[in-house]
């Protein structure tokens, strides 16, 4: 047995060699009660010229190493992570202000990923010549079909490796009786020998013996389980894995774990804990609609033989999703039984968009880096594709422009590149951590959506089930796609012609940075046409944009600013129909001004006029005509314009015409989008007029209305209330509220009722935009304060079927966002009754996720901040901390622990609040847990409302930062990891992305 050697200095760093595995096999055998793993792995290896194999390895303590059956020699260097204390003085000397420390960290990030890339396990295959030429004779032809007998002959070897795993810490975990992995990326390797690289594919044999109550859950399909002789009996599940996957999508749970068939396909399986069977059997009752939906619209079936959902505790968990090859691992705080409503929605999505991962991501994966937005995009895609189906195309459309109004908020550098040298190959998959992922996921999304919209549904249709034919050819052994390779198929199979591809895959794909349009109009009435002026701009700035798409030695050099491929169209609504202008280039010139034709005829409507006035009936002569403001009808036939109706760009588009227009947009448009953004518009105007509020107010009693649109709504009422308009707007929420959950008789709340869901959601919103009027003093009106406490005080959920945990916990939070003046700080203390009433209820019987508790301590947190003259926030904190017990629900610890770093941040500076994290993240046992303070804490840092905007961190605060940047938790925990890095940019006023 070898033992593991430190790394010197000096040592030149081992590359990998070249080695190319075939197939690995993994047998483990596993004691939960001692928290031992141990076993073996076998991988059938083309070995390099060189005879060295290496491999990747941590965490593990290797027996011994074998090749093909006789002992070798092997070396095994793990990464040390202990740092002398005496010595952190030392190294980080230079470390004296945020700039000298946000230096530091990216040096020790960088040095950290490159480490990871480079194997630590290197193996000894060579053999003498005899057992040489015997071995190339037998040399076996690999089932999954890497190489045949026509290739050229391999130096193909068995590797065997008998190990444990010494720390189960990161890769692999325990708890209780439950044991799980995750798919951090390049951690594999702390669970078994391999190559940790997502280039590096091969099938799969599996098998694990655990206790013979135990149920082993894996990648792959269940051949057989085999229940040995010993006493206890002990039970081993051997899985078989036929499709070619990365090291990372081999995934593991062992628990007593309650097995639920789905009802609709026998390949699939829903998994959990027993308190949780009634749960998971609620919420996966639907899954067999996104099964079906991915199934039809790809015409292929599901790659893999068998399909596992496993759902265990959240605490345990490392994210809300960890995938693997057909099967993945889900926090079970996203079940909910039949009695809840807004988890519904979030739940069904998180659980689709898995199941698309499957398809794009997992079973195909990217040829490189670049490509890793593609798959991303395509998974996002399909995810969008069965929103539309199975909850509404309105709410498909509306979430869609959000996540576009987001990208183009932020795609502003290089770092939103998608497929670019700098921000793909040399960033080791960070690039999809934090924000900025999200904003690249997004981005791809809405990159293959304008691509959809450009050839039309069914050809993109016929474009994304070519690409899965292909993977599924069994002739074919790569399953990989390449942005290349799409763009092929745009050409060939969805007939966009090449030198719109030329143009358009640069400037989307390998580029940053959205178009910014500005528009406005004038109605020419003597030649009866719109005249349009456009500015076109950027989000990136012209350095950043040329830089990115630079990168590409193929792009031709072009300015930031010289626009994207297509024509954007301009939908004019006249008063005889509406009409498509496709005319807008959004190339060449910046400034544009545009002539469109208009149909309606002006002079026709006014020879119409001396018909004044109704018939008596009651009838208009035009009643086919949309009614519109009478001054508008005389000055143009015009009722609304709006520029790219259809989200072919994405874009940020400025559009001004009058309030009118804009009412009528609201009024009358049936397009969320054309909604959400008169309602934007409306609520962005310097003085809101009457009409204005009448039209907002008119839009949230509508109930045909979509119900998201709808809340923007009473928001906009919300921000209109003022004493200017005798706070009509709160006027009208009140009014709205009361006639639909107060009895008239009594003036009081009537018992809960919850059967119309929409309504429920729009309903459970007005207490907070309640909660935001805000009179001229900046303080809440009275009626505001009294209105949510009468509501707090006599909510009766009593013979209602559905939870009202969530409506309890958002009128709570509008407690949070009140605030109290000298007159109204006498009611107060009665809603600070309400809510510890609530406190001690939660306490007795816990809320869903401990829903109700957090509300609570966010509000109490948020009132001590505002009334810190009056209440003192000592005892605030003394309130909040027995929440951090480690035996309290981890969301209500992680909450607590924010509130806490709020009080200290606003009361003692940044410096305090740093400090505080850094204790409490090495308290904090759940690497999720972690994750959140972390995140919180770099919102911390990039506010500027603290006691003082210059405040200055110590030293040895960032000193302390560093250290557990590299140290242990940060490596058992790559998001942390990550975060730590964002945090130390950000106190440096620096972008918080990896971009070296």
């Amino acid at each position: 047995m070898a033992k593991p050697r430190k790394p010197k200095n000096e040592d030149p760093k081992p590359e990998n060699s070249g080695a190319l595995v075939h197939h690995q096999k993994l047998c483990l055998s596993i004691d939960l009660h001692k928290r031992l793993v141990y076993g073996y792995t076998e991988l059938e290896i083309a070995v390099p010229e060189i005879g060295i194999v290496g491999l990747h390895a941590e965490n593990l303590g290797i027996e011994s190493v074998s090749v093909d059956g006789e002992p070798t020699e092997f070396e095994y260097y793990p990464q040390q992570h202990q740092q002398q204390a005496e010595d952190d003085d030392r190294r980080w000397s230079s470390v004296d202000s945020p700039a000298s420390a946000a230096d530091a960290a990216g040096s020790v990030y960088l040095s950290a990923l490159e480490k990871e890339l480079v194997p630590n396990l290197l193996i000894n295959c060579c053999k003498p010549a005899k057992a040489e030429s015997e071995q190339l004779e037998q040399q076996p032809v690999s089932e999954n079909g890497f190489h045949s007998s026509a290739e050229p002959k391999q130096n193909v070897r068995v590797v065997r490796i008998n190990y444990w795993i010494e720390k189960a810490e990161t890769g692999i975990h325990f708890k209780d009786n439950v044991l799980h992995t995750d798919n951090q990326i390049r951690r594999a390797r702390c669970w078994f020998p391999c190559i940790d690289d997502s280039s590096q594919r091969c099938c799969y044999d599996l098998e694990f013996t655990v206790a013979h109550n135990l149920v082993a859950v894996s990648t792959g399909s269940l051949l057989y389980q085999v229940l040995s002789k010993d006493n206890p009996p002990r039970k081993t599940y051997v899985y078989k894995l036929d499709v070619p996957v990365a090291a990372r999508w081999i995934s593991l749970a062992v628990a007593p774990f309650e097995i639920l068939p789905d009802h609709q396909f026998s390949l699939i399986s829903h998994m959990c804990l027993l308190p949780n069977l009634s749960k998971m059997r609620n919420t996966v009752e639907y899954f067999h609609s996104a099964f079906s939906c991915y199934k039809d619209y790809l015409s292929a079936d599901f790659p893999f033989n068998s399909y596992k959902q496993v759902f265990i505790e959240p605490e345990m968990a490392v994210s809300s999703m960890s995938l693997g090859a057909s099967m993945n691992i889900f926090s079970s705080q996203v079940l909910f039984d039949e009695k809840l409503i807004d988890q519904t929605i979030d739940t069904r999505i998180k659980l689709a968009y898995a199941l698309a991962r499957q398809w794009f991501g997992v079973y195909i994966t990217p040829e490189g880096p670049d490509d890793e937005w593609l798959l991303d995009g395509l998974s996002g895609f399909l995810t969008d594709f069965f929103i539309k189906k199975h909850l509404g195309n309105n709410e498909a459309r509306y979430r869609r422009y959000k996540a576009n109004c987001a990208v183009c908020k932020v795609d502003s550098s290089g770092a939103t590149a998608l497929s670019c040298s700098s921000s793909c190959k040399d960033l080791y998959g960070t690039h999809y951590m934090g924000l900025y992922g999200k904003i690249r996921s997004w981005k791809a999304v809405a990159i293959l959506q304008m691509l959809e919209k450009q050839m039309g549904p069914e050809s993109f249709r016929r474009i994304l089930q070519t690409v899965v034919s292909r993977a599924q050819d069994k002739t074919r052994s790569v399953k990989t796609l390449s942005t290349k390779e799409f763009r092929h198929f745009a050409n060939k199979v969805g007939n966009l012609e090449r030198p719109f591809l030329k143009d358009f895959f640069p400037r989307w794909v390998g580029s940053c940075g959205c178009p910014i349009l500005r528009m406005g109009f004038s109605y020419n009435k003597r030649k009866n046409i719109v005249e349009l002026a456009v500015l076109r701009g950027c989000t990136a700035s012209q350095t950043s944009s040329t830089s990115a798409l630079d990168i590409n030695p193929n792009t031709e050099n072009r300015d930031g600013d010289s626009g994207w491929p297509g024509m954007m169209s301009i939908r004019v609504y006249e008063l005889d129909g509406m009409y498509d202008h496709p005319i807008l280039p959004m190339a060449g010139e910046a400034w544009q001004l545009l002539e469109i034709q208009c149909h309606s005829k002006l002079a026709a409507r006014r020879f119409q006029k001396p018909k004044k006035g109704l018939k008596l009936d009651g009838s208009d002569d035009n009643g086919d005509v949309p009614s519109m403001d009478v001054r508008s009808s005389t000055e143009s036939p015009l009722l609304w314009i709006r520029a790219d109706p259809d989200m072919e760009y994405l874009a940020e588009i400025h559009f001004n015409q009058p309030v009118q227009m804009w009412i009528n947009q609201l009024e009358k448009d049936k397009d969320v989008i054309a909604q959400a953004q008169a309602i934007s518009t409306l609520e962005a105007l310097p003085q809101l007029s009457f009409s204005v509020v009448n039209a907002l107010n008119n839009f949230l009693t509508d109930s045909k209305a979509f119900w998201r649109v709808r809340i923007e709504a009473a928001f906009a009422l919300a921000s209109s209330a003022s004493e200017e308009t005798d706070f009509a707007g709160l006027l009208h929420l009140i009014k709205f509220y009361k006639s639909r959950r107060f009895d008239s008789d009594i003036g009081l709340p009537k018992p809960n009722d919850f059967h119309d869901f929409a309504e429920y959601f729009v309903l459970e919103a007005i207490p907070h935009a309640v909660a935001m009027v805000r009179a001229a003093d900046k303080k809440s009106p009275r009626e505001a304060i009294e209105f949510v406490l009468q509501l707090l005080k006599y909510n009766d959920n009593n013979g209602n079927p559905y939870s009202d945990v969530f409506w309890l916990a958002a009128l709570v939070q509008s407690v949070g966002e009140l605030e109290f003046g000298k007159q109204s700080i006498l009611l107060l203390s009665s809603l600070l009754k309400r809510i510890d009433r609530l406190l001690q209820c939660d306490s007795l019987m816990p809320s869903y996720n401990g829903i109700l508790t957090i509300s609570c301590i966010r509000t109490l947190a948020q009132i001590a901040l505002k009334l810190s003259g009056f209440i003192p926030l000592d005892r605030v904190y003394e309130l909040v901390k027995p929440f951090r017990d480690l035996k309290a629900m981890w969301q209500v610890r992680i909450e607590a622990s924010r509130a806490l770093l709020d009080l200290e941040f606003h009361l003692k500076g940044i410096d305090a609040a740093l400090l505080l994290f850094i204790k409490y993240v090495q308290e904090e046992p759940s690497l999720r847990g972690q994750l959140k303070l972390a995140t919180h804490v770099m919102r911390l840092c990039q506010m500027k409302e603290g006691p003082s905007s210059n405040d200055e961190i110590s030293s040895q605060n960032l000193i302390s930062l560093l250290c557990l940047m590299e140290g242990r938790m940060a490596f058992n925990n790559v998001f942390l990891r990550h975060y730590l890095f964002c945090i130390l940019q950000v106190i440096a006023k620096r972008y918080e992305f990896v971009y070296f």
